[in-house]
């Protein structure tokens, strides 16, 4: 903390009006499984530091990676901010309060030692070989302890540490020119306050899921065209919420490109959907933002309608009427894309509310559709128009599961789809940040 905060003070020796130095440091041991066997054991560290500075209301942003050199990032940062245009600076301000102007959190998450994560790899690729033993298998397993550290020369000074543990299996198959992949895992933090099973439990979960996807694609069935119901499980839910989420954007509202820029407190979805962002939970615990703002639950739609959009320190500054008439004040969610991004909005936690029923009990619910769990290529733009390929994705006659569907691709608008949402199941699982249910949509086209 104490370099940063000299690279703060050295910056200020140099005429600099305002500055912020954003780190991340990391360490980790990730063991990799390859070809059914343990191939590589890692140990890696890594630190970068990036530094936004002000100059004569200028900025600049310079990064550097490892060991810090203070004068050469200062230099960089204001030769950078020597080609920019003049902006207004709005940096977070620490509130003093009796105690103390930092905000520290305590470290969470626990260590698993690595002898333990092989062993987590073995045993699965042993069960799945078992039952199926022409598959070949491959795993990444990895404990890894992060550091994020804010502070500016507004007096901020706030950091947070967490170690998780993350879990990835893939299961390939060839049967002649017939190729099957899948793939799953998850990301958690080890807590004794998380009530969650323990890390073996867990990864047995994730292969039991896995081989009951084997199971289901034993058999090739015909592919189904025209518009029929679609089931998508939480694996493949995102291609929906990641276009919620750019519509949420209130960069996007003040661009005028989000369709729903004049839909505050109007019915933009289903009822059935409700969605809120829960900075709070884990394993994506978040307590603020790459700006130093605190985060905050944010109720974005509910029951259908849309409550308000989520902004970072620019949009509230770019353009202040507007920001208030949509309610885009800012609201904690300047996120950095990498270190060398400035930051610009974007959500954290986003969990969609359940329905009711497991995703055997969605399946159940098609007399004839196709279920999606993994899907190639991009999703949507924001526009909501798509087309892609089914990467995994398997017929259902009757309530049941027939066989794979393969060369099939499926096509839509995603705002459409979010008006015909037949059913969410309390399948609740996490999918990058997103925590979200199976769903089952109607009107989407499958084209083969």
């Amino acid at each position: 903390m104490s370099q940063l905060e000299t690279l703060l003070t050295l910056a200020k020796r140099k005429g600099i009006e305002d500055a912020e130095v954003y780190q991340v440091k990391s360490q980790s041991r990730p063991v990799f499984f390859e070809g059914n066997r343990l191939k590589q054991l890692e140990s890696s560290q890594s630190e970068g530091t990036a530094l936004r500075i002000w100059r004569n209301g200028c900025p600049g942003l310079a990064v550097a990676y490892g060991q810090v050199e203070a004068e050469t990032l200062i230099n960089k940062a204001i030769t950078l901010s020597e080609i920019n245009p003049p902006e207004t600076v709005e940096l977070t301000k620490q509130e003093i309060s009796a105690t103390a102007n930092k905000n520290i959190y305590s470290p969470i998450g626990e260590t698993l030692p690595v002898e333990y994560l092989i062993e987590l790899g073995q045993n699965a690729i042993a069960k799945i070989r078992d039952l199926y033993p022409e598959t070949v298998c491959s795993a990444e397993l990895e404990c890894e302890t992060e550091t994020t550290t804010l502070v500016n020369t507004q007096g901020l000074c706030c950091q947070y540490t967490e170690t998780s543990f993350s879990y990835y299996l893939g299961v390939e198959l060839v049967r002649g020119e017939d190729f099957l992949g899948i793939y799953d895992g998850e990301y958690t933090i080890e807590t004794p306050e998380s009530n969650l099973d323990s890390p073996q439990v867990r990864c047995e979960h994730i292969v039991d899921g896995i081989v009951k996807r084997l199971e289901w694609a034993q058999n090739n069935a015909s592919p189904l065209t025209g518009k029929v119901p679609v089931l998508f499980t939480a694996n493949a839910a995102s291609l929906l919420w990641d276009v919620v989420c750019m519509a949420l954007n209130g960069k996007r509202v003040i661009e005028g490109s989000s369709p729903w820029s004049d839909s505050v407190g109007k019915l933009v979805v289903s009822p059935s959907l409700t969605i809120q962002q829960q900075p709070d939970l884990l394993p994506y615990r978040c307590p603020f933002d790459d700006e130093g703002t605190p985060t905050q639950t944010l109720k974005l739609i509910t029951a259908g309608k849309l409550e308000q959009f989520y902004c970072d320190h620019g949009v509230a500054r770019s353009d202040r009427v507007m920001g208030r008439k949509l309610g885009c004040q800012t609201t904690g969610n300047g996120f950095r894309p990498d270190l060398g991004s400035y930051p610009t909005p974007g959500l954290v936690n986003c969990t969609i509310q359940p329905g009711s029923g497991s995703v055997f009990d969605l399946i159940k619910q098609l007399d004839r559709g196709i279920v999606v769990d993994q899907i190639l290529g991009g999703g949507a733009d924001i526009s909501g128009d798509f087309s892609i390929n089914v990467d995994l994705g398997y017929r259902v006659e009757m309530g049941k599961i027939v066989g794979r569907v393969k060369d099939t691709a499926i096509a839509g608008n995603v705002y459409t789809l979010l008006k015909e949402i037949v059913a969410l199941g309390d399948d609740l699982t996490w999918s990058g940040y997103y925590h979200t249910p199976s769903v089952i949509v109607e009107g989407l086209s499958v084209i083969a």
